[in-house]
């Protein structure tokens, strides 16, 4: 795997994004993290999983800057299993914890909203879902997830406005439950997914997935008419001229002197 890293230790599986400075999000990792997530299930030497980023990023979400030079088929690929990512991390029986140990928007919100549990390390970061000013699509199974947490009303608004939130605020509102010293990210999360993994795990995963019926559902549907929107709005000139924007601020950010 060149995208993520994988260590277990005493039954608890930590998968680190590990993609250059941001972990964006690329076909190839969408493809390793998704078989890593089927391997782990299907391992009895694994009882929980900690998910977690580099220190400053847990995922800047999607890396516009490769996805934008995919071809319609390459696309179409991308976002269908970005798709099958996403319902395998819903219907993944065993306790899963997001450690978000830095900037969480976009597709790095979709990952940590799939969790059982999300902490965050203190300082100015972000963490929601800025697909519309991106020209993205939402899907409806992102907003159940997402409303899951955080209510439907405010995810209705939060998703129109394409809103990015402060750690605080996040913690306020439901979408994460712990703040931390960075220092302390990974020990906390690995307290947490030990609690959970100390009930029966046939009892506890069972109830998972009773309580989550819904979502798993809606996340195994038929997209083909949502991923026919998405990529039809994709390669509308004004969904290009906007990532084409992002994109040079994206290199110019990139390329400035560090201070």
């Amino acid at each position: 795997m060149e995208t993520i890293q994988l260590t277990v230790n005493e039954k608890v599986a930590v998968i680190t994004l590990d993609r250059g400075r941001s972990n964006p999000i690329n076909h190839q990792m969408v493809k390793e993290l998704t078989a890593c997530i089927k391997d782990l299930e299907n391992d009895d030497q694994v009882g929980g999983v900690i998910l977690t980023g580099k220190p400053g990023f847990f995922s800047s979400g999607a890396d516009l800057m490769e996805v934008y030079g995919y071809d319609a088929q390459q696309a179409k690929s991308f976002w269908t299993d970005f798709f099958a990512l996403q319902s395998a991390l819903i219907a993944f029986k065993k306790p899963m914890v997001a450690a978000l140990s830095g900037h969480s928007p976009a597709g790095g919100c979709v990952l940590a909203v799939c969790c059982d549990y999300r902490l965050m390390a203190e300082g100015e970061y972000i963490i929601g879902l800025n697909e519309i000013p991106v020209g993205i699509i939402v899907p409806e199974s992102i907003f159940k997830v997402y409303a899951f947490w955080i209510g439907k009303q405010k995810a209705y608004q939060f998703l129109l406005e394409g809103k990015l939130i402060k750690v605080n605020e996040a913690l306020q509102i439901g979408l994460i439950d712990e703040v931390c010293h960075a220092e302390d990210l990974l020990a906390q999360a690995e307290k947490k997914v030990k609690m959970y993994m100390q009930f029966n795990a046939v009892t506890w995963s069972q109830s998972k997935l009773n309580l989550r019926q819904e979502l798993i559902s809606d996340s195994n549907t038929d997209q083909s008419t949502t991923l026919s929107q998405m990529l039809k709005q994709w390669w509308a000139p004004e969904t290009r001229a906007t990532l084409e924007v992002i994109i040079q601020n994206l290199k110019a950010r990139s390329s400035a002197p560090k201070k």
